[in-house]
């Protein structure tokens, strides 16, 4: 099978960070979108911390410098549009289809090919120490999705959606090769009920020098499933869903849809491929070229829902460890009894509205207990779901 026809170019903006081109055409003299602005040089190092929370055994990024971050500006202020005469933007081209960038405003930086982390293996327990205290090495990149200002990830063709695929899969790549970075995540924000402070149609991309805790419990969670019954806890779960079908909300040759059956959020979907595969850069191409459909299919499905852009979150779970590596081999060291063969990339979305005019806020219970309360029953929800179209 030929390759997905992708025309990848990257270069630098005026203070250095990198910025990658993800065309479906060639030929668009890329070499020549240079960045006019005067915006200074990179800082010489990670300008945020980690410091280790030793009752919840968890990091915690302290990043006081994004209090500075761009807001919510007007529509002709957007730092994601392409550049026009008289305004340069964070993208220097006058149009583009896909392009990811350093994050000028990054929660974790410093780290790129050929650098050396400024610690050792960020470990949990008794060596992280009661107050320890590290430099917030890592990597944070934005993904544009399309160049339309107005437009949404729900709004885009199939076409552009395998763009993005890519460019997710090869970020992956990029990043988890860089020494210290354990983990790779891809997600999107979308509304302002969620956070977000720029309405552009974007994502980041997230390198972690650590294995996150969700991560890390999914792991744990997995391997105590397989000594307990020598299956894989994600196959079986996928399995379970299809078999009980009342939660499934879509379905393809290659990604089943479901509302997961302890659900969180009021409405959550979880995207599992048909063949278990740890990361993106190893999701096979059929499994690549039939996402875009399921996925826009939920996402207008959640949109339909009341009748307006959902506000949202869109995480992609994937395996710690070296990116494009199947086996246990090449696993970040505190993954565990369960490795990298054993995990499973799903995608989550979670909507945080559960009723026109309401939202979900995390109150009590969530945020001083971690003990979640759903409103919307699983099965109600998935079924809602259906019914939109």
């Amino acid at each position: 099978m030929k390759p997905y026809p992708l025309w990848k170019h990257a270069a630098r903006l005026a203070d250095g960070r990198e910025i990658i081109y993800f065309d479906e055409s060639p030929g668009l003299g890329r070499h020549t979108d240079k960045d006019t602005r005067d915006i200074g040089g990179p800082p010489p190092g990670p300008v945020s911390a980690l410091r280790w929370d030793p009752l919840a055994g968890e990091w915690v990024i302290v990043a006081e410098q994004r209090q500075d971050r761009t807001f919510l500006p007007p529509a002709d202020a957007c730092p994601l549009d392409p550049s026009a005469p008289g305004r340069p933007t964070e993208i220097p081209a006058s149009s583009y289809d896909v392009v990811v960038f350093e994050n000028r405003f990054p929660s974790l930086s410093g780290a790129e090919r050929g650098h050396r982390p400024p610690f050792g293996p960020l470990g949990a327990g008794p060596d992280a120490g009661l107050f320890a205290l590290r430099p917030g090495y890592g990597r944070c990149e934005v993904v544009c999705f399309t160049a339309d200002h107005d437009a949404s990830f729900a709004g885009l063709t199939a076409a552009r959606v395998r763009t993005v695929v890519e460019a997710w899969a090869d970020r992956t790549a990029a990043l988890s090769a860089i020494e210290g970075i354990e983990q790779v995540f891809c997600f999107e924000n979308r509304g302002e009920e969620i956070g977000v402070t720029l309405h552009h149609p974007h994502g980041q991309i997230y390198g972690y020098p650590f294995v996150t805790p969700r991560t890390a419990r999914m792991l744990e969670q997995a391997g105590r499933y397989a000594e307990r019954t020598g299956g894989n806890l994600f196959d079986d779960l996928l399995a379970g869903e299809l078999a009980s079908g009342s939660r499934v909300v879509a379905r393809n040759d290659h990604w089943t849809a479901f509302v997961p059956a302890a659900a969180r959020w009021p409405y959550e979907i979880l995207l599992f491929p048909a063949e278990r595969v740890p990361d993106l850069t190893l999701l096979p191409d059929p499994a690549r070229a039939a996402f875009g459909p399921i996925y826009l299919d939920v996402l207008r499905r959640l949109d339909g829902l009341f009748g307006s852009r959902a506000p949202y979150i869109a995480a992609w779970h994937q395996a710690p460890g070296r990116a494009g590596s199947g086996g246990s081999a090449a696993a970040a060291p505190a993954l565990g009894p369960a490795g990298r063969a054993d995990f499973a990339l799903h995608l989550q979305v979670m909507s945080v509205r559960r009723a026109p005019g309401k939202l979900k806020f995390l109150a009590g219970s969530e945020s001083g207990m971690g003990v979640w309360i759903n409103d919307i029953v699983p099965e109600t929800a998935a079924r809602r779901l259906r019914e939109v179209m």
